[in-house]
């Protein structure tokens, strides 16, 4: 038996997915015979982690200061092992923008896009170049935040009258952005997991939208608003070009042990364009990698010690 700090919650807007998160790896662990440290992170985790010295912590803190390499960094400086990809590729997978560029120079496709901070807008009249992008890209664009996860802050322009509004609610949530051609499709994630030092595409699992136009954060989490296939009915060649194309990014930005490989597959030319890369992925009821690990005969508790016994 060990004891296992998991560590959810924080400050992000994400914060009540990952204490829904935290819950269900708290009681997995407990089953699996583990003395369970719940640390719903503030400004005393440092102390907390001294007083409590954890052989392990598994990090299940989503979006800011647990997906960003924050924490990571202050469990290497302590000593202390924990779950999932190291700092340096938390980094990368998490700032949308550079990941989108290193998938770009690396040859793996990823929807054409722009990024500009709140500086350039501000101080170097970024707005004025908006038209240039717009032909670039046409119409309809997506306009994200560049670090937030879980759909949050993602806004469709359908046309130039939505840009500002659009942009106005990025900015209310990163200082950078980024305007991205929309691809129509289908979206689809693929979750990697290191399977006995090798890693391996789960099956593909489809998100599909209910009530909404798009699946946004509200859809992703509450029952009933998305439908879930499992794996997904794709074409035998289509479906191993996704899987390769998600281990591709994978392995680009230098993560490890498991992640979420988001992507949208073009209606018209069946061909997947990489989004997006989540080092440390939901594990509530309706997370994907929980789903896609029982379709590859994986349970929840499994994939838990398969994530514990990881840490290092």
């Amino acid at each position: 038996m060990s004891r296992i700090a998991v560590l959810k919650g924080g400050r992000s807007l994400e914060r009540q997915v990952s204490l829904n998160s935290g819950a269900r790896v708290e009681d997995s662990l407990r089953r699996l015979g583990h003395e369970v440290i719940e640390v719903d992170v503030d400004a005393d985790l440092v102390s907390r982690l001294l007083a409590d010295r954890p052989d392990a912590a598994f990090v299940v803190l989503h979006g800011r200061d647990g997906e960003d390499g924050t924490v990571q960094e202050l469990l290497e400086v302590l000593g202390i092992p924990y779950t999932g990809s190291r700092v340096s590729a938390c980094i990368r997978a998490s700032d949308k923008v550079l990941a989108k560029h290193a998938m770009r120079d690396a040859g793996i496709p990823t929807p054409d896009f722009y990024a500009f901070s709140e500086t350039a807008f501000r101080g170097l009249g970024a707005a004025q170049a908006l038209p240039a992008i717009t032909s670039r890209l046409h119409f309809p664009l997506v306009v994200k935040p560049a670090s937030q996860g879980s759909a949050l802050g993602i806004k469709f322009a359908s046309t130039a009258a939505d840009v500002p509004t659009a942009l106005i609610a990025a900015f209310s949530y990163d200082r950078k952005v980024l305007l991205e051609r929309y691809v129509s499709g289908r979206e689809l994630a693929v979750s990697v997991l290191d399977v006995d030092g090798e890693l391996r595409a789960l099956p593909i699992v489809e998100a599909v939208p209910e009530l909404d136009d798009f699946y946004d954060f509200e859809s992703r989490y509450d029952i009933g608003r998305t439908r879930f296939v499992c794996p997904a009915a794709l074409d035998t060649d289509v479906a191993a070009k996704v899987q390769a194309f998600a281990l591709d990014a994978f392995r680009l930005l230098g993560c490890s042990v498991f992640a979420r490989v988001d992507l949208m597959l073009d209606a018209e030319t069946s061909e997947p364009f990489v989004l997006e890369v989540n080092p440390i992925p939901g594990l509530t009821e309706t997370s994907l990698l929980p789903q896609a690990a029982d379709a590859a005969g994986i349970g929840f508790d499994d994939l838990i010690a398969r994530i514990v016994d990881s840490a290092r």
